[in-house]
């Protein structure tokens, strides 16, 4: 079926937008295929297969984090972005499917996330760091929740300046991982919007403390360590607070119940 051109041309607008976007990987590991009301997500294992990752786990968590650029460009655009997660069984390397609902209404937290994609991450925590105040991490918490994951905090270890956390899931399946993907990227574009530093790491499973703020039925899936510059002023807490109704759509949209 032929995609109507404005339609099209939309979609085209969208995924370029979200392909100059910052990823968890130097290498894109998808591809977006504009199909009729829908953008695709696809997986490109040619361009991404580790020899330590026969399943894709990796492939799977930057696909992820390209979808949050994805709907975020959407939402520049004021299109609901509704995503549904492995949608064809028969197609398994279709690893997602965004359609364009209708009208939205930008959020300034959707504003200050993708800026943020217009931003280089900041990778490499700094000797001087600190961590950040408690109130901002219990934010990015929030971050993480929005995505269907959770952010918990591991005790200080020697030589670590920032707060060390593990991003975790309720399972570990492919979707899963796409759902861990995108509370990655999520809470990298928030540093970089608080102006702080994250660093991670996907061997999050033997890292000691992990099982102590675990919960029965998590799986860690991303080490993360975040810190505030020594130099940096301290982020405020508190500046997205009080959500919106189209923040909330946003987030059930991210995640929906696969029929």
């Amino acid at each position: 079926m032929n995609v109507p051109a404005a339609a099209r041309v939309s979609a085209e607008r969208l995924v370029v937008a979200a392909t100059m976007g910052p990823t968890v990987h130097d290498v894109h590991a998808w591809r977006f295929k504009v199909v009729s009301g829908l953008i695709e997500v696809h997986a490109d294992p040619d361009r991404f297969r580790p020899k330590n990752d026969p399943a894709g786990r990796g492939l799977h968590l930057s696909s992820g984090a390209a979808l949050v650029n994805l709907r975020l460009a959407a939402a520049q655009l004021g299109h609901e972005a509704v995503v549904r997660l492995l949608p064809d069984a028969g197609r398994p390397s279709v690893l997602a499917s965004v359609r364009l609902a209708g009208r939205h209404r930008v959020s300034r937290e959707e504003r200050l996330l993708y800026a943020a994609t217009l931003r280089p991450f900041r990778g490499d925590p700094s000797a001087a760091g600190a961590c950040p105040p408690s109130p901002v991490v219990d934010e990015l918490a929030g971050e993480a929740r929005l995505e269907g994951a959770a952010l918990r905090r591991l005790p200080p270890a020697p030589h670590s300046a920032g707060q060390r956390a593990v991003l975790t899931t309720r399972g570990d399946s492919p979707a899963e991982w796409l759902r861990a993907g995108q509370a990655l990227q999520r809470l990298l574009l928030s540093t970089v919007a608080r102006s702080l530093t994250a660093s991670f790491g996907y061997e999050a499973l033997d890292v000691p403390g992990v099982e102590e703020v675990t919960e029965p039925g998590e799986t860690p899936q991303v080490l993360l360590e975040i810190t505030q510059a020594g130099d940096a002023p301290t982020p405020a807490a508190g500046r997205w607070t009080g959500r919106t109704t189209a923040a909330r759509a946003a987030a059930r949209a991210a995640c929906p119940a696969v029929p």
